[in-house]
């Protein structure tokens, strides 16, 4: 029989992670929360990287070359499919 994993909310996760970054040991805080050190560190190290993406700013000029290239590409997929529509119905 398998065990079943222990689903844990985003409020208690973000206070586990507090506590530990707030300066009780790691160790300690799982302890604690009777939780295993190792979760609790693979959840300060998530929680860091979201706060870390969250303060990246976002390349406007980036953004806006990547949209000219979809429109690009999306109508040239819509030529080919004209084109494809076409040579179909005159090799009939």
């Amino acid at each position: 029989m398998s065990k079943k994993r222990k689903q844990y909310t985003k409020e208690f996760k973000a206070e586990a992670v507090r506590l530990a970054l707030g300066g009780l040991s790691q160790a300690q805080v799982a302890r604690d929360l009777g939780i295993s050190p190792g979760t609790l560190t693979q959840w300060v190290r998530v929680m860091k990287d979201e706060a870390e993406d969250a303060g990246k700013p976002v390349d406007l000029e980036e953004m806006r070359r990547l949209r000219r290239r979809v429109r690009q590409l999306e109508e040239e997929r819509d030529i080919l499919k004209k084109a494809t529509a076409y040579f179909a119905k005159e090799s009939n």
